[in-house]
Order: C-alpha cells, then structure tokens, then sequence
C-alpha cells in the first residue's frame, strides 16, 4: 500500500466548482441584488453536475460509477464497519460515500434545473417552493457527506480532504490510474463556461 494517483483532474476541479458554486447560491439565494451571482453560482452547479454525471460513465477507473455505487447491503456493512471503528479501506469512494455523490449530482440538476425554470419565469411559487426544497435537501446531503469525510479521515487516518486536491490516496499500485486526464478537464472548464453563457443569457 501505497500513495497512487487515484482522482483525475475533472474530478478534483468540478468537486471544487460545486463546493463553490453551491456555496455563494445559498450564501445569495435571499438577495435580490447578488440575484445574477446566485444565477451564475447555479449554473456552474448544474453544468458540473452534468459533466460528472457523463464522466461517471466514461471517466478514469475510481471516477466511474461502476466502480462505487453498490446495492443497499454493501452500504450497511460498511457504515457498520463504521461504527465499530474497524472500516474497510476502499481506494476510490466507499459505498456509502458513493451513494452521497450520487445524490449530490442528481440533487445539483434537478436545483438547477428549476432554478433555470424560475430565473427564466417558466414556472409560478410551486416551482419556487420546490427549488428551495431541493436546496436544502442538498445542504443536508453535503452535511452528511462532510460527516462522513471528516469520520473517513479519522478513522482510516488519511486526509480525504488533501487527496481532492493531490489526487492521491493510499492503494495497492495496480489500482493507480495510469493519467489525471488534463485535457478532459479542459474540457470540463470549456463546457462549463458555454454552459453558463446559455444558461444564463
């Protein structure tokens, strides 16, 4: 066991244009006059979202969802792992982190979806209501996943937080994928930006 390259670079940088993007909406979402801002933190939510959601089934090895999404049973043997302080060590996500990301991408277009819907005046105070439960179901998705990030990191002593940046975890060599896909995370910035323009044009 070593540290290999395990996250590629769209990953790293579209978990961090979420992080970020989810964090100004809802820091804006009450002010009209950051309503712009608010509009464009939610389109680079959603365009990432997207992206994610076609580079989990196209992406490195540890970036697919092939490779993370198990059925219910998987996910209950590791949080009881989990609380006998005994988890099992998994290179990519665990199958409990794996449905948390799962959720996030899809919870990030649906909000932005029907942000987009309401920026665009398409819907009336039912699609309002529904845009903010959304939201905060996302918030309370992103609490549990920090939950289980800072657990992860203790329990399994390394530093889950520091591997999104380095792309680096501790795995058996063969695990390693072989590039961090620079150019796919061009990609990913381009599409992010044509996306925003649309979206909020």
């Amino acid at each position: 066991m070593q540290k290999i390259l395990v996250w590629d670079w769209p990953v790293r940088i579209g978990h961090w244009l979420m992080v970020g993007g989810f964090v100004i909406a809802w820091l804006t979402s009450e002010s009209e006059s950051f309503r712009l801002l608010h509009v464009w933190a939610g389109s680079a939510v959603i365009s990432v979202a997207a992206f994610r959601l076609i580079w989990g089934l196209f992406g490195t090895r540890h970036a697919r969802f092939s490779s993370f999404v198990r059925g219910p049973g998987a996910v209950l043997a590791y949080l009881g792992s989990l609380l006998s302080l005994q988890p099992r060590h998994h290179t990519g996500h665990n199958p409990a982190g794996g449905w948390a990301i799962l959720a996030l991408l899809i919870l990030g277009v649906l909000t932005g979806a029907s942000g987009w819907a309401i920026y665009n005046e398409l819907g009336g105070h039912w699609l309002e209501e529904l845009h903010e439960g959304l939201a905060a179901t996302m918030l309370a998705v992103v609490l549990v996943h920090l939950a289980g990030v800072f657990s992860g990191s203790v329990l399994h002593g390394e530093n889950l937080v520091r591997a999104m940046f380095t792309g680096r975890k501790t795995g058996e060599t063969d695990e390693a994928i072989a590039s961090p896909r620079p150019l796919a995370a061009v990609v990913l910035l381009v599409w992010l930006v044509a996306a925003g323009w649309w979206l909020t044009r």
